[in-house]
């Protein structure tokens, strides 16, 4: 392994002992929130370091091997040297763990979502195709037990959405989501084209991870502008004949975000906040990360909803993600929310790409 590596895990190890030694301190018994963040921290750190404990002594019983392999007892050289197969391989397996275990964890990961869907190119087409991918997303949030709300919705002229704002809540939903960030093209035929001919249309996808505490973001109240309107669309569940909906209006950034799920203006108002809150988060995660355009490089997907990631070829009855070259050949079940095999992909080579970086970085 890396020499640099392996100063990481004595780095890692070390802290970890640390931790363990604070935590039968009396003045931190004392103190529960720093004891609770101390706890979290040594648990966190707990896989890394038994890995690292297993892999030293591997290390340990190789050399002792190598030593038995020289023995002048025919039976002790041949055990020694099967020892040293298996032992070499399980070696393997641990350096491979580790370095994932090293890799920095996404702390938004655990974190619900806000889903934005927009009708792009392609007029009342792309409004379908919107309200196919909300169907979708609604579809696999119902497969993983998440729960999903309508924030915000603009609807088409002609079915489907012109603008669709959603909330996600459940196990890991950022994790699953995140890579969905981008263009999405749909190549087909509508209802509507008398002459058979493929059109293309696009809709573009935005995930925000919803911040945990509103002071993660601080946000002066006088550089907000609030409005309230009646909530419209078809379908009865939208229509509110009072004025509930919100909008509220971050002044120096010009973000414009709406709310109009509920009857109660408050609970409007602060799903609102909320939302607002993600997006500047996610703009000051945006330029962070455009600071580092090297790092971005070798990662998946940037995140960001003008990069087109992913084609619905309906003839072909297949689609493909064009970060990373994979396509499915089930396009009806794709659509009805059976995605896990594409995500599980996204993961797995971003993972890979990660662990490529942090190889070439040592």
């Amino acid at each position: 392994m890396i020499e640099s590596i392996l100063t990481k895990l004595d780095d890692v190890s070390s802290r970890y002992q640390e931790i363990e030694s604070l935590l039968s301190k009396p003045d931190i018994t004392s103190n529960q929130e720093e004891y609770i963040k101390l706890s979290k921290e040594y648990a966190d750190l707990s896989p890394l370091v038994n890995a690292f404990i297993s892999f030293k002594k591997a290390e340990g019983d190789i050399e002792e091997a190598k030593l038995l392999m020289k023995d002048s007892d025919p039976e002790i050289k041949q055990m020694a040297e099967l020892e040293f197969d298996d032992l070499r391989k399980s070696i393997d397996g641990l350096e491979i763990e580790l370095k994932r275990l090293l890799l920095p964890k996404d702390p938004d990961d655990s974190k619900d979502v806000f889903l934005e869907i927009r009708a792009g190119t392609g007029g009342d087409e792309a409004a379908l195709f919107s309200g196919d991918l909300y169907r979708m997303y609604s579809r696999l949030s119902e497969r993983n037990n998440w729960k999903m709300e309508i924030v915000s919705v603009r609807e088409g002229d002609h079915g489907g959405f012109k603008e669709l704002v959603t909330r996600i809540e459940g196990s890991d939903v950022y994790k699953q989501l995140k890579f969905e960030a981008g263009v999405h093209r749909v190549q087909r035929v509508p209802t509507t084209e008398s002459q058979g001919r493929v059109h293309t249309s696009a809709c573009s996808v935005a995930v925000l991870a919803e911040q945990d505490d509103l002071a993660e973001v601080n946000i002066d109240k006088n550089d907000l502008r609030v409005d309230t309107f009646r909530a419209s669309g078809a379908g009865g569940q939208h229509v509110n004949k009072t004025d509930s909906a919100v909008r509220l209006t971050h002044i120096p950034t010009g973000i414009v975000v709406e709310c109009q799920d509920g009857r109660s203006q408050h609970k409007n108002k602060e799903k609102a906040l909320s939302l607002l809150q993600s997006k500047l988060q996610n703009a000051e995660k945006e330029k962070a990360e455009s600071e580092q355009a090297e790092n971005r490089r070798v990662m998946v997907g940037s995140g960001d909803r003008s990069e087109k990631i992913r084609t619905y070829n309906f003839p072909q009855n297949r689609i493909t993600d064009h970060r990373i070259e994979f396509s499915v050949h089930n396009l009806p079940a794709f659509l009805d929310g059976d995605m896990e095999v594409m995500i599980t992909a996204l993961l797995e080579e971003n993972q890979a790409r990660a662990l490529a970086n942090l190889e070439s970085s040592n």
